[in-house]
C-alpha cells in the first residue's frame, strides 16, 4: 500500500462559519482572517494505491463554476487536482476508485468535468463511492445546504451508473484495510475512512468532521453542520477512539499540517501531541 497526499489548491471560508459560536477573538490567533472575515483553508484530498487499484479520496471544487461562484470563495494557490496527480506520476484515467465523503461543493466538485458542452466523470475508468442514505439526502437538499449541493457535481453519476454505494452499516470493511465510520452532524452520513497500512500505522480521514488542527477543542464546531451537538458528542467519541487505537487524523481542510496524533492532558482536554506530515507518520 501506498499513501499520498494529493493538492488541490485552498480557498477561503468564513471563519464565523468555520468555528461557529467560537468568539473571533479566540480563532482569529489560530488561522487569522482578512479584511471580509475570510480565512485561508486547504482543500486536501488523498490517493491510496494498493494491489491494481488507485483510489482517489474525495477530489476538491474542481474549477467548472461560473466567474461569481469562484470570486466569492477565492481558490487560490499551488496545486490543481490533476495537476497534483501529474506529480505522482498518475493520469485521470489511471485512477480505479474514487471515494466521496459526502456530497459538498468543495469535497465533490473535481468528480465531474467539463468537456465541450456537456459535464461528464472526471475519472473515466472509475468507480465512484458514496452510499444511498447521503445521496437521497443530498438529492432532496434543505434550506441549510442547499448551497453546497450543487447536482452538477454528482447527479451525473449516478444517470450514467458510474456510482456504487457502501451499505451504512457502522465500521464496516469496505475493502482490505479500509473500514468506513458514519457521522451525522455535519450531514447526513458522511463516510470516514480507517485505513491500515500494511506496517500497521494507521490513518482516519476526516473530511469535515475534523477539518482542521484547531478544531481539536470540543466546542470548536462549524456553523456549516446540521446537526451541531451530534458532531459534539461524535467528535469526542472519535478523539477517544482515535487514541485508543493510535490512529493519525488526516486534516482535509487544514492550511499547514496534514495530520496529526490525538492525546488528552491530565484535565481530559484533547490536543495534538503530534502535527506532522502523512510521509512523516510513516
Amino acid at each position: 500500500m501506498k499513501i499520498s497526499t494529493v493538492h488541490t489548491g485552498f480557498l477561503k471560508l468564513d471563519g464565523g462559519a468555520m468555528f461557529g459560536v467560537v468568539p473571533k477573538q479566540l480563532w482569529n490567533k489560530l488561522n487569522p482572517s482578512d479584511e471580509n472575515n475570510m480565512c485561508t483553508w486547504a482543500m486536501r484530498c488523498l490517493l491510496l494505491e494498493t494491489g491494481d487499484r488507485k483510489i482517489l479520496f474525495d477530489t476538491g471544487m474542481g474549477n467548472k463554476q461560473d466567474e461569481k461562484f469562484m470570486n466569492h470563495f477565492e481558490p487560490h494557490g499551488p496545486g490543481d487536482l490533476l495537476e497534483s496527480l501529474n506529480y505522482l506520476g498518475l493520469s485521470p484515467g489511471d485512477i480505479t476508485d474514487v471515494f466521496l465523503t459526502h456530497y459538498h461543493f468543495d469535497h465533490v466538485g473535481g468528480a465531474m468535468a467539463i468537456e465541450g458542452n456537456e459535464i461528464v466523470p472526471q475519472f473515466s475508468n472509475a468507480t465512484y463511492w458514496s452510499n444511498e442514505k447521503h445521496h437521497e439526502w443530498a438529492m432532496k437538499s434543505n434550506a441549510k445546504e442547499n448551497a453546497s449541493f450543487l447536482k452538477e457535481n454528482f447527479v451525473g453519476l449516478r444517470e450514467e451508473s458510474r456510482m456504487e454505494f457502501i451499505d451504512v452499516i457502522q465500521n464496516i470493511e469496505w475493502i482490505k484495510g479500509i473500514n468506513i465510520q458514519y457521522f451525522y452532524g455535519h450531514t447526513e452520513a458522511m463516510m470516514v475512512p480507517i485505513i491500515t497500512m500494511q506496517n500497521g500505522t494507521k490513518f482516519a480521514f476526516c473530511a469535515d468532521l475534523m477539518p482542521s488542527s484547531y478544531h481539536i477543542r470540543i466546542p470548536y464546531v462549524m456553523a456549516y453542520d446540521i446537526r451541531p451537538l451530534d458532531t459534539i458528542k461524535e467528535k469526542k467519541d472519535f478523539l477517544d477512539f482515535a487514541i485508543n487505537n493510535n490512529i493519525y487524523i488526516i486534516f482535509e481542510h487544514d492550511p499547514i499540517y496534514e495530520c496529526g496524533k490525538v492525546s488528552k492532558d491530565n484535565k481530559e482536554r484533547y490536543y495534538f501531541s503530534e502535527l506532522i506530515s502523512i510521509k512523516d507518520a510513516l
